[in-house]
């Protein structure tokens, strides 16, 4: 679910574009009850958001953690009521040199061991934003998303990116992150993926599977790409 994009100055919003909280805690319990595990991303596109200080990632941690995932502490509310999410999902556009994002990921192990952590960064390796990759550097991401969408030659060397990625991170599962959206100019048709695509991301051996962006776009979608997507991962 996306976006908890206030954090970091002592404040905090979860954005859900628009949508309601109302039965939104019933709706994650039905999803885990079918073996599909729910995760918060932070960050996003816009938002204020932003960890200068590895204070300001400890707090953000407790937040986490109390509001939102295995935690319980008097007087703080949780949005989804007694829903347990699975993990959190680092989706992050803005930032300077200095965020401490890794201090996050490894504050957020210390509650939990098992807690469950993905990346979404952008395509380029290497992402060239310090932040980003020294979090990544961490070792604690179970998953991540590479977004082969969003940014101009978004789909060109496919291969060689994704080679750099899944040898960077040998531990972690390496998801294709790809548009569901056919307005998108990164949309790629499923005949390409089918042929082209997916017989080289598989190669690898941490290949984890595909990630569409977004289920609302997927939905919209005449051909409903997930259909698609789902056999051949």
């Amino acid at each position: 679910m996306a976006f908890l994009n206030v954090y970091g100055h002592g404040k905090y919003h979860l954005d859900l574009s628009g949508h309601p909280l109302d039965g939104v805690g019933d709706d994650i319990k039905h999803c885990q009850s079918q073996g599909i595990p729910v995760f918060l991303s932070i960050g996003g596109f816009g938002g204020d958001y932003g960890l200068p200080t590895s204070q300001s990632a400890v707090d953000l941690a407790d937040h986490l953690w109390y509001s939102y995932l295995g935690g319980r502490r008097e007087g703080v509310p949780r949005p989804f009521g007694d829903a347990q999410l699975n993990g959190i999902d680092f989706f992050l556009e803005g930032g300077g040199v200095g965020e401490r994002y890794d201090v996050l990921a490894r504050e957020l192990t210390k509650h939990d061991q098992q807690l469950r952590l993905t990346a979404t960064p952008r395509r380029a390796f290497p992402d060239g934003r310090v932040f980003v990759e020294r979090a990544l550097a961490t070792g604690v991401f179970e998953r991540i998303h590479v977004r082969f969408y969003d940014y101009p030659n978004c789909t060109a060397w496919i291969e060689d990116a994704w080679v750099r990625w899944t040898a960077a991170y040998p531990t972690s599962k390496v998801f294709l992150g790809l548009t569901a959206s056919e307005k998108d100019s990164c949309y790629l048709e499923r005949k390409a993926v089918f042929e082209i695509v997916m017989p080289i991301v598989q190669k690898a051996d941490n290949y984890g599977g595909v990630m569409l962006w977004d289920r609302y776009s997927d939905e919209q979608n005449f051909n409903q790409y997930s259909s698609y997507v789902k056999n051949w991962v």
